[in-house]
């Protein structure tokens, strides 16, 4: 038989789960306003530590703030990230939300350059993301095209949120992100995913709606 189980209200689970989290971060809580990004991101991962990996560049969460209220696109490099980001505060504000990792002729392309589809899609999006956010949470290849365009004056985000994982240029596109002077929110590790890239949009979601 299944044990009993006590219905808890999701704002007391929500309530919850901060409060434990505050308590795993100890004396190491962030400050405001990076904490309303890093706390996010380890309840999203359920790993404190990890958390506590992710670096911004000095102007990140300013650049990324303005972009939302000012109504600028965010662009996507895969759809899970796409459907992880909340759609609400962005109506609010008129940002146009995009993934042309699907659009017509990028496959083709793809393949004629020998390259991903995302790496391609992140550089046809570039109208869509002009003084706006790109948040990369699985490819490679789109972080590595899109430091590109921006160094070649072909791209021009206001702030790039990179994230991607795996074992493959996962690790070394975020250094490259981190060491170009481009506006960043990323970690340098293997380690990343869809959820924390559309968390870390949350989380500027959340500040450019405080006063």
């Amino acid at each position: 038989m299944k044990k009993d189980r006590q219905y808890i209200e999701p704002d007391e689970i929500y309530r919850r789960s901060f409060s434990l989290i505050r308590e795993a971060f100890g004396d190491r809580w962030p400050d405001e306003p990076e904490r309303e990004i890093i706390k996010r991101i380890a309840h999203t991962t359920a790993d404190v530590d990890f958390a506590l990996t992710f670096q911004m560049s000095p102007d990140a969460i300013v650049k990324g703030v303005e972009a939302i209220r000012a109504g600028k696109g965010i662009v996507t490099d895969v759809s899970m990230v796409l459907a992880g980001i909340r759609k609400e505060p962005l109506i609010k504000y008129g940002c146009p939300l995009n993934c042309l990792l699907y659009d017509e002729g990028v496959a083709e392309e793809a393949a004629k350059r020998g390259t991903t589809k995302a790496a391609v899609a992140i550089g046809k999006a570039a109208p869509l993301y002009e003084g706006g956010i790109v948040s990369i949470g699985n490819a490679p290849t789109a972080l590595f095209e899109l430091i590109d365009l921006v160094k070649a004056g072909k791209a021009a985000p206001a702030l790039i949120v990179g994230v991607p994982v795996g074992f493959v240029g996962a690790a070394e596109s975020k250094i490259e992100l981190i060491e170009s002077g481009i506006p960043f929110i990323s970690n340098p590790s293997k380690r990343g995913g869809s959820p924390i890239a559309a968390t870390i949009v949350n989380g500027l979601c959340t500040l450019a709606a405080r006063s």
